[in-house]
């Protein structure tokens, strides 16, 4: 294993704020502790594909960034070797709530899984993807 010590909301809050990518849309670090964390990101008609509809991408990176965070608050930074998503329904919303798991923290790797929900104008939650990611330590 690494060196590196497990990351706490502040941390990741930090982490997330120095990211210019999730920075541009506006993700935000909502929890994070013991092997769970939460995003959100609004909507934002840059983050669309031609057909008016959540970009794969961002729904990759939302996913994605919803793992790593979880995994960081037991084995400290971390990065993606393996990432894959299943699109359930076109992600339209006034935004979006990602929600990341730890599955297992093993001695070399973390498997990691997120689910992508948007989010109506009442609040209500839809499930639009679902992600899963295999990150191994860094640091």
């Amino acid at each position: 294993m690494t060196n590196s010590q497990p990351m706490n909301l502040q941390q990741l809050a930090a982490a997330n704020a120095a990211a210019n990518f999730n920075r541009r849309f506006g993700f935000e670090v909502v929890s994070a502790a013991d092997g769970n964390a939460e995003l959100r990101m609004p909507w934002s008609d840059d983050g669309t594909q031609y057909a008016g509809h959540l970009h794969a991408g961002m729904i990759a990176a939302l996913l994605d960034t919803a793992c790593g965070f979880a995994a960081a608050t037991l084995v400290g930074a971390v990065t993606a070797s393996h990432f894959s998503m299943n699109c359930l329904r076109p992600a339209v919303g006034r935004g979006f709530v990602a929600t990341g798991v730890t599955v297992r923290a093993g001695r070399k790797q973390i498997f990691s899984r997120a689910e992508l929900f948007a989010e109506d104008d009442s609040g209500n939650r839809s499930l639009v993807a679902t992600g899963e990611t295999l990150l191994i330590a860094v640091g």
